[in-house]
């Protein structure tokens, strides 16, 4: 029976945008439209949910590390999380998560096709009213900014701690 090694593997980023005189400024404004989002009638689930979807297409650890953990603590299951990026053909999920989960796709991958088709917005606005669709696009938007800069700037995932950021 073989057996694995794992190595410690040291990784850093590229740039600590914080560090920068921009940096804070931006991500003030950034959490700010964020607790925006968060303070619709969309449920925090949902928001959840979109943030590990379009962070798991974009590949960004950091945004994984965080969401998936602040899921956690808010009391999603283990089921639910590990299957978000097959969620078409898992069970686990309701008719108005899998909407926003399919807007939360093609609205990440624009660059793919020809953007958010209609019948992805007609099913997304079956299941939300126009504040809603508001919230949802708007968190879409901001996660791949967020996923964004920290893909670009490589930003290390694995360390966060449910809450830290308030």
């Amino acid at each position: 029976m073989k057996q694995h090694r794992y190595e410690e593997i040291t990784m850093q980023a590229r740039l600590d945008v914080m560090a920068t005189e921009l940096g804070p400024k931006l991500v003030k404004h950034l959490v700010a439209s964020h607790r925006a989002v968060t303070a619709s009638s969309v449920p925090q689930a949902t928001l959840n949910l979109v943030d590990i979807r379009a962070s798991q297409i974009n590949g960004c650890a950091p945004c994984l590390d965080m969401h998936t953990k602040e899921a956690i603590a808010a009391g999603e299951t283990s089921v639910r999380l590990n299957l978000v990026a097959c969620w078409r053909e898992a069970s686990v999920f309701t008719e108005p998560e899998r909407a926003a989960l399919e807007l939360a796709e093609q609205g990440t991958r624009l660059a793919d096709g020809a953007g958010v088709d209609e019948d992805a917005w007609q099913n997304a606005a079956k299941h939300y009213d126009e504040e809603q669709l508001a919230a949802l696009v708007a968190q879409i938007a901001l996660i791949n900014t967020f996923n964004r800069l920290n893909v670009i700037t490589r930003q290390v995932g694995g360390s966060y701690q449910a809450g830290q950021l308030g």
